[in-house]
């Protein structure tokens, strides 16, 4: 798991690019969207198969290089087997922060991504779900947090 420090400054940034936010609201990753756009961050859903449409009411995105400028990091909700492909349009973008997620099971924090952003000096988060750390942080995301080893607001 990412230094704290480096998982508030992730948060702190107002304009974020999403990869993986589904057309379907019930999926996991959308509620994940919700969360940091209700927190007040410009969010940026990126879905090749929306067509440029509405995903969460706000337009999408077929890919990291149609987002507009600015793109202060990017979370990366996809199945481990794209991940570093994602993980490489991201650095042709020139995103300098990547959130790579992490829930149950496999997630999008693969060695082979993870070491795609090392190696390119890119700031990234592994290894967590931002459930767990995107205040407010409720329910059984709170425990996970704890779980990990870090500070909970009370």
């Amino acid at each position: 798991m990412p230094e704290q420090k480096i998982i508030d400054e992730f948060l702190d940034h107002g304009y974020l690019a999403f990869v993986g936010v589904s057309r379907d609201p019930k999926q996991f990753a959308n509620s994940v969207y919700r969360h940091l756009r209700d927190g007040g961050r410009q969010m940026y859903p990126v879905n090749r198969q929306a067509g440029g449409g509405k995903v969460e009411g706000d337009r999408s995105y077929p890919d990291l290089g149609a987002v507009p400028d600015p793109v202060d990091g990017v979370v990366i909700m996809v199945p481990g087997a794209e991940a570093a492909d994602v993980v490489a349009e991201a650095l042709d973008r020139g995103i300098s922060r990547v959130w790579l997620h992490h829930g149950i099971g496999s997630g999008s924090d693969t060695a082979d991504a993870v070491a795609l952003c090392r190696a390119a000096d890119v700031e990234v988060v592994d290894g967590a779900c931002p459930f767990m750390f995107a205040e407010p942080v409720h329910g059984v995301h709170k425990l996970h947090r704890m779980m990990s080893g870090r500070r909970v607001a009370v």
